[in-house]
């Protein structure tokens, strides 16, 4: 499958020119149901309980200039940015989990994690 586009902006961006668009990017998408187990010393089984709450995390990956890359880390050290969900196709704010960058190949790996407003 081709790579898709990819758009942050920072916290504080308001406009379309705010926000940079990655192209060819893999975005890859993990959901996870928030559960609460409760075990009872001496009992049989557990209880599980759905707490009614996802929480998803997007780990993104491809190509980025030293230009781009340098101003997605001032975002990463100044605040919370917004992506664009291109799979629900909604905006979402999000927090920098962790962030890689090869110099030598413009290669990158973002992980970030949804915070739900």
């Amino acid at each position: 499958m081709a790579g898709m586009d990819f758009f942050i902006r920072p916290a504080t961006g308001t406009g379309s020119a705010d926000w940079i668009r990655i192209p060819n990017a893999d975005i890859d998408v993990k959901i996870a149901r928030r559960l609460t187990r409760t075990i009872i010393r001496g009992g049989e089984g557990d209880n599980l309980h759905d707490e009614g709450a996802e929480s998803t995390i997007y780990t993104v990956r491809g190509i980025l200039s030293v230009d781009d890359y340098k101003k997605i880390l001032k975002m990463f050290r100044t605040g919370q940015p917004f992506i664009h969900d291109p799979f629900e196709e909604r905006d979402v704010k999000v927090i920098f989990a962790s962030l890689e960058y090869e110099g030598s190949t413009e290669k990158f790996v973002f992980e970030l994690i949804e915070d739900v407003i």
